[in-house]
């Protein structure tokens, strides 16, 4: 790597960084139209293409204005004031720039040695190209960029270290402190990381001061119960949960989980001494009488099982995140009576899989609507039964399965439906009975925290004396982030045609991805015909090696249309 992302290992990324004149050497070559050679690190060609495809200008000369109209951020950068004014007369012995941005990347506050033309107000890469401000914000740490690594020629000669802020509560970044000095290369971490990283924990602390007063009670509960001892503490408020590292090494995500679903549901008294049934001790937080949060300190040999909420536990299907829990906790407690269940969702969600086990009799019954008639199929007295694709019943069948409910209405019925196009009169009226009892499964792309366990699952056995299919970082990054239109039946597919014609060693890499999934999602969603003439660009770029010159022909199309559909669908090629 080429950026210094995670500080304790900036000095073996710094070994592995070519030489700058070489990186010099190759940006001349590319911003002259030629290909890149092998020598240039994936991620610096990455982002040289996507400037290139954002249209920055090299040469790009946009004044800086040092007064803005309006602070796009004024909490943000009333918090931070007090601090960088305090270090405006370090700046000026250290021959350095100080920036802070917000989290749109726009420059709030600049000061300290750097010639005029080299700062700009925006900082994002649709605007300048790559820098260190907006590689910290997409990777949560301190990251550096130096001299060609830059796509602007202002800042071939610079070298940046930036540092993201976070909020108070939620964790969640608010912008980035930046110190830019001359460039010096070859070495790691950068000079001024030291003070980029103070000004940030300043700044953070500032943050924490002006939280609002409910946030704040909850902070300084939490904090108090974490202060000189190194314990597993957690808080939760709302959407916000605050981990400490003790409790992280402790605990898994879906632990965590756990314990806020037994904080939830266990009565907390005033005070601490509230003692969850794993061991946990509980202190409710207030603020002007009202109940805002818990925090919860856990023993160090905190038992996870007995924490758990009582009750039927969710079946045995892949997924731990909070909306795929809820819906399979709410199933199974309705599977227990003896009555008809409705599994409602998109198609591939897992609507027959979650149907199978709950009813768990080994080998249901399954009747699926979109192979035919089923009135012959229908037994008199089902003791399971699983019905796919109810949006396809034919009339008669409709009226069959009423009249088995009417006949038999403790039948232990499931009945899967996709929503679509609107239901006839016939099968509203089943769908208004079983509604009562339904359920609604999520899609993929709004439980993408389960992706890394469904791989697992979905994966085929390898063979004999085989490695099982790994995947890289980035590869697995790239599955979390597309949406997935055919959800977990998509991603099966997918990850099954991988191990069957994959010949490469090693973790999947991103590269080996289908073009849809390595690309991510488009900017908007699309029509059926547009994503199919995206998914037709994708393939045609991958066979021409990303030029888009010969991409253009092959399609039939000028460069200049293929650029605007490109930059229409989001693509990053």
């Amino acid at each position: 790597m080429t950026t210094a992302e995670h500080p304790p290992t900036a000095e073996r990324h710094a070994s592995g960084r070519p030489a700058l004149g070489q990186l010099r050497r190759a940006r001349a070559r590319f911003l002259a139209g030629h290909s890149l050679s092998e020598d240039v690190p994936d991620e610096v060609a990455a982002a040289w293409r996507r400037a290139r495809f954002f249209g920055v200008r090299p040469d790009d000369d946009e004044p800086f204005a040092t007064q803005a109209p309006s602070p796009p951020a004024p909490a943000l950068l009333d918090a931070a004031r007090p601090v960088l004014e305090r270090l405006r007369p370090v700046l000026a012995h250290e021959y350095a720039a100080l920036v802070l941005t917000d989290a749109r990347l726009r420059v709030l506050w600049a000061a300290g040695h750097a010639p005029h033309d080299t700062l700009r107000p925006d900082l994002s890469e649709q605007r300048v190209g790559p820098n260190s401000a907006a590689l910290a914000l997409r990777t949560g740490h301190r990251a550096e960029l130096h001299g060609p690594e830059h796509f602007l020629d202002v800042w071939q000669e610079v070298s940046a270290v930036s540092v993201p802020l976070r909020a108070p509560g939620d964790g969640k970044p608010v912008g980035t402190v930046t110190v830019a000095s001359a460039l010096c290369g070859g070495c790691a971490p950068h000079p001024q990381a030291a003070l980029a990283e103070a000004t940030a924990t300043a700044i953070e602390a500032e943050l924490r001061a002006h939280a609002r007063p409910p946030e704040r009670a909850l902070l300084d509960t939490f904090l108090a119960a974490c202060e000189g001892q190194d314990r597993p503490v957690v808080a939760f408020a709302g959407h916000s949960r605050l981990v400490s590292e003790a409790a992280g090494r402790l605990l898994s995500t879906r632990d965590i989980e756990d314990l806020e679903r037994t904080v939830h549901t266990e009565p907390c008294q005033d005070g601490p001494g509230t003692r969850l049934p794993g061991g946990a001790e509980v202190t409710p937080v207030r603020h002007l009488g009202a109940v805002v949060g818990a925090v919860a300190v856990l023993e160090p040999a905190y038992d996870r099982v007995s924490a758990a909420p009582t009750g039927r536990p969710p079946t045995a299907l892949a997924g731990h995140s909070v909306p795929w829990r809820h819906v399979t906790e709410r199933a199974a407690e309705l599977a227990t009576a003896r009555a008809p269940l409705l599994l409602v969702g998109e198609r591939g969600t897992g609507k027959t899989s979650l149907a199978r086990e709950l009813l768990g009799d080994g080998d249901p019954l399954v009747l699926d609507a979109a192979e035919g008639e089923l009135r012959q199929a229908l037994p008199a007295a089902p003791r399971g039964l699983v019905l796919r694709h109810a949006e396809r019943l034919a009339q008669p069948d409709v009226a069959a399965i009423v009249a088995l409910l009417e006949t038999r209405p403790t039948t232990r019925l499931l009945v899967t439906y996709t929503p679509g196009a609107p239901p006839g009169p016939c099968l509203q009226r089943l769908l208004d009975t079983l509604a009562a009892r339904s359920v609604t499964l999520p899609a993929l792309r709004e439980r993408a925290e389960d992706i890394r366990e469904l791989l697992t699952a979905v994966t085929p056995a390898p063979d004999p004396g085989q490695p099982p299919l790994t995947w890289t970082p980035d590869a697995r990054r790239a599955l979390e982030r597309y949406p997935w239109p055919g959800n977990v039946t998509e991603l099966a597919h997918v990850v099954r045609s991988l191990a069957q014609r994959r010949r490469a060693t090693g973790p999947v890499r991103r590269a080996e991805l289908p073009d849809p999934v390595r690309e991510g999602p488009a900017g908007r969603p699309l029509s059926p015909m547009e994503h199919a003439e995206r998914t037709a660009i994708l393939e045609a770029l991958r066979r021409n090696g990303g030029n888009k010159a010969r991409t253009a022909a092959a399609l039939g199309i000028g460069r200049a249309t293929l650029y605007r559909k490109l930059r229409t669908y989001g693509s990053r090629a």
